[in-house]
């Protein structure tokens, strides 16, 4: 799993857009350090290629960011699944941006996961504010708790109470937001 190091930085509440046309896309090794980051990422952070290779991918956290999501995230690809997330990134001068993030392992050709893809477009406007509510009651929940992992424990305790009263798989869900 990615290690903690998250950047402090100071929000500025301006948010930055991708185009309708344009994709981040980003290459990860195993344990979450980029190994491949385009253009439009490079643009959209503020990152140099210098600065994001070998960093690990939550450089970009925002502090917004559910725990729990990111566990969801690392606990599907790395048992080889992909995973759909609507995800709050900040970029290096503190400007935040949206993604509709999409994550999926690289296998080597005997099927051993080798690192992790991951391309990102604009979500619609509808799905961010309805993605905004369900961080917040994840967000609440988990500090609730001292402890970084048992916050991001408790987070996914209540995204799956969420899920089961709405009678819904996390991709049903997602696909709803």
């Amino acid at each position: 799993m990615q290690g903690n190091l998250v950047r402090s930085v100071r929000l500025t509440g301006r948010e930055r857009f991708l185009g309708a046309d344009e994709l981040i896309v980003t290459k990860t090794d195993l344990q979450g350090r980029i190994t491949y980051a385009n253009r439009v990422f490079r643009r959209i952070s503020e990152y140099s290629e210098a600065e994001l290779l070998g960093a690990p991918h939550n450089i970009v956290r925002h502090p917004d960011m559910p725990r729990c999501v990111f566990k969801l995230l690392w606990d599907t690809i790395s048992s080889g699944r992909e995973i759909f997330a609507y995800v709050v990134n900040v970029a290096s001068n503190g400007d935040h941006y949206w993604v509709l993030a999409h994550v999926t392992p690289t296998f080597d050709d005997k099927g051993a996961i080798i690192g992790y893809h991951s391309n990102r477009r604009m979500p619609e406007r509808s799905s961010i504010d309805n993605a905004r509510a369900l961080y917040a009651q994840l967000n609440a929940e988990e500090k609730r708790h001292s402890s970084p992992a048992r916050a991001a424990e408790a987070g996914l305790a209540k995204l799956n109470a969420l899920l089961s009263q709405a009678g819904q798989t996390y991709e049903q869900f997602f696909f709803t937001l």
